[in-house]
């Protein structure tokens, strides 16, 4: 048996479910790995999203900062193609994992198609994820360090056909209820309300720093042992979430452009119980050399990998697939 890689003690426990964390890729899995906690009920996630949606936005502040964020996502799901490179770094306990990866995309609606590859290391243990949409289905493929490989798949026709019986505006924009950029930011969205943007700068570029929290009462729906400390005066606190649970994100937006240059997830880590403290990032994701609209060669989504060791997850995808907040 392939021992677990000492330094990812936990992604054994992956949640494959979905809430929020479902739609994050490489980029913030690890996040999500070190904060497994369990896969509550289908009903959970309509009652956290009609949550997320009375509170997202409320006030004058809050909606330019819902703006700004929407605003960035449709970009990037409307542009002809996409091309860009990320570079992250992730906190998990005491040990940092740093890694790089790459993101393309063409066509619009139903042509759409992307790939995600990325890759996170430490010492001589790494992680790495490529995720592709090839207009039939949607691949994901997954391997950490020696272990086995998973390798999983969705059929994109029934995905779209679940987006018609929702009534989603537009059912053949799938990406975001896939993978890849889309999805993660999309649900970065999803599970944290943009309250505020403020000005600021990324190595002498002028961005919006755009700021968002999950509400008290979506945390106490998805982790019940939290709803009497929502009830409390302070109410849930950073050092109440699991070890690698956000309790808050900045992304930072260009602002002559509006495309995401900088995402910083922020929290308390360590082993719980921990003292209230400060909150710092526990992962950061940019994105740099971004090109909208250039040339994309379309062979990069061509995806026929070995059938061995395939999973069709599309049942268990279809089942949980719910709207995204306006």
């Amino acid at each position: 048996m392939t021992s677990r890689p000492h330094c990812l003690p936990r992604l054994s426990l992956l949640p494959r479910g979905g809430h929020f964390l479902q739609g994050f890729t490489v980029c913030a899995v690890v996040v999500a790995a070190a904060a497994a906690i369990g896969k509550p009920p289908a009903s959970v996630y309509g009652r956290a999203a009609a949550a997320l949606e009375g509170a997202a936005g409320q006030g004058d502040a809050g909606a330019q900062a819902e703006r700004i964020v929407a605003s960035s996502l449709a970009i990037l799901s409307q542009a002809e193609t996409v091309s860009l490179r990320v570079r992250q770094r992730v906190r998990i306990g005491d040990r940092t994992l740093v890694g790089a990866g790459r993101y393309l995309q063409a066509g619009r609606g139903e042509e759409q198609r992307f790939r995600f590859e990325t890759t996170l290391t430490c010492d001589t243990e790494s992680f790495e994820t490529t995720e592709v949409s090839d207009g039939l289905f949607f691949w994901s493929h997954r391997r950490i360090s020696d272990a086995p490989p998973e390798l999983q798949r969705i059929d994109i026709q029934r995905v779209r056909s679940r987006l018609e019986e929702l009534k989603i505006p537009d059912p053949h924009e799938t990406a975001p209820y896939l993978g890849g950029l889309q999805r993660f930011l999309w649900w970065t969205r999803q599970w944290f309300w943009f309250k505020e943007a403020v000005p600021g700068e990324i190595e002498g570029i002028p961005v919006w720093i755009v700021t968002g929290r999950t509400p008290p009462g979506v945390l106490a729906l998805v982790m019940p042992e939290l709803a009497e400390a929502a009830k409390k005066p302070d109410g849930i606190r950073p050092e109440s979430l699991p070890d690698g649970w956000p309790w808050e994100v900045r992304l930072a937006v260009d602002r002559s452009d509006l495309l995401p240059r900088r995402l910083e997830y922020l929290g308390i880590p360590g082993a719980r119980p921990v003292a209230a403290g400060e909150i710092v990032p526990i992962a950061v994701i940019e994105f740099v050399e971004i090109e909208l609209d250039g040339p994309v060669d379309s062979a990069a989504f061509f995806y026929q990998p070995a059938t061995e060791g395939l999973i069709d997850i599309t049942d268990h995808h279809v089942k949980l697939l719910a709207p995204l907040r306006p």
